[in-house]
């Protein structure tokens, strides 16, 4: 990054959170960074990390989230701890803890929101109106995402705001945000940045539908769990219609056989977490009675998303930061299409940090198999 930027970002691959910590101290040794958001691998000792984070970092503000893979300043990433520390002179930044996702109301949001933007408006770096956007960090595995975000989304009114799941590297178990100096789980952070920057909250992806259609004709909603399509056990029906045996089923082949709901113009994956021994299907994201999925194929990955950086670059200039939101199932398809390194390569010359989720959260929707995130270009008080 420029001498100039208002920001720093760091990272850390040694897998001893101790000497993590320290070494993202030593990126982000500056007095006036005042806010750090991180992302971080579930396989360090999350009570060691939380220590030794606040140990280096004291006074200041920390907020983040486990993952499935981390975006560093070198790109993809695996094991790690990736962050950016935010300067006051270009943001402010104030964060909130949703303590229970499933009791979350529209109340609740409104005095969340109010709480941040009046805190923000206390360090005068901008108005609010045009130059905020909210961020959001949830337990990947809470099932509550969808509620949280239609309140969340209402209280913010004009402001944008996008987010990700949090990840535990693919186990499945348990995955945790970082607020105040502790690891929470079943819990939620909503950040508000208030900035000079120009901005674009974003999402792509590379779908394309093969149209081939499965009704869900039974559900049960609350726990995202398909028990037949097109009248048939689930897992049968939706192996047959890819032409995969049933026992071959895995992330692997969620990957690249995805399945979307189509709203308006738009597909939206709704990415498959795990077939039951009953042949039900358990997803990442809301399912319910009577919708209809199709059958999905991916299309080149790192050409959507070029042309999506390029479309960015028209509007606010080269992209000084990127915090990308990644699904998990797009670094596993990349993994096993062969051009992970393609895409690790663009992220990286691109400036973005962030992490691989369990679903990502778009103005208001929960999604699956996207790139989510936000783009920082000039600043606006520059010139």
């Amino acid at each position: 990054m420029g001498a100039e930027s208002n920001f720093k970002t760091a990272s850390s691959f040694s897998s001893d959170p101790f000497a993590a910590a320290r070494e993202l101290k030593q990126q982000l040794s500056d007095p006036q960074i005042s806010f750090i958001l991180f992302f971080c691998s579930a396989e360090y000792d999350l009570d060691n990390l939380a220590s030794a984070l606040n140990n280096e970092f004291k006074e200041i503000p920390l907020t983040g989230c486990t993952t499935a893979g981390e975006i560093t300043s070198q790109g993809y990433g695996q094991g790690c701890i990736t962050a950016i520390g935010f300067k006051l002179e270009g943001f402010a930044i104030e964060a909130a803890l949703i303590e229970s996702l499933d009791e979350f109301s529209l109340t609740d949001a409104q005095m969340v929101v109010e709480q941040l933007i009046a805190g923000c408006r206390k360090h005068e770096i901008a108005l609010i109106k045009g130059n905020t956007f909210a961020l959001t960090l949830f337990d990947g595995l809470s099932i509550h995402e969808e509620n949280v975000l239609v309140a969340l989304n209402s209280a913010l009114g004009s402001i944008p705001n996008f987010g990700g799941s949090a990840g535990d590297d693919r186990h499945l178990a348990k995955t945790h945000v970082f607020f105040k100096g502790a690891f929470h789980t079943e819990a939620g952070v909503v950040l508000l940045v208030n900035t000079v920057y120009d901005f674009q909250v974003f999402s792509t992806h590379h779908m394309r539908s093969l149209g081939e259609k499965l009704i869900v004709t039974e559900a049960d909603a609350d726990a995202r769990c398909v028990y037949e399509l097109n009248a048939e056990p689930a897992a049968k029906e939706y192996a047959r219609v890819i032409g995969v045996p049933v026992e071959e089923l895995n992330h692997e082949v969620f990957a690249l056989n995805p399945i979307a709901v189509k709203i308006g113009d738009e597909y939206y994956v709704r990415s498959i977490k795990q077939v039951n021994e009953d042949l039900s299907m358990k997803f990442f994201c809301a399912v319910e009675n009577g919708i209809v999925m199709t059958v999905m194929e991916p299309a080149e990955m790192t050409s959507d998303l070029i042309q999506k950086l390029d479309g960015i670059r028209k509007k606010i200039g080269e992209p000084q930061l990127i915090i990308g939101c990644d699904c998990f199932l797009r670094k596993l398809e990349s993994e096993l299409l062969g051009y992970k390194d393609s895409v690790s390569d663009l992220l990286k010359n691109n400036n973005v940090i962030g992490f691989n989720t369990y679903g990502e959260q778009m103005e208001g929707m929960h999604i699956n198999q996207t790139f989510t995130g936000v783009a920082l270009g000039r600043n606006l008080d520059a010139g």
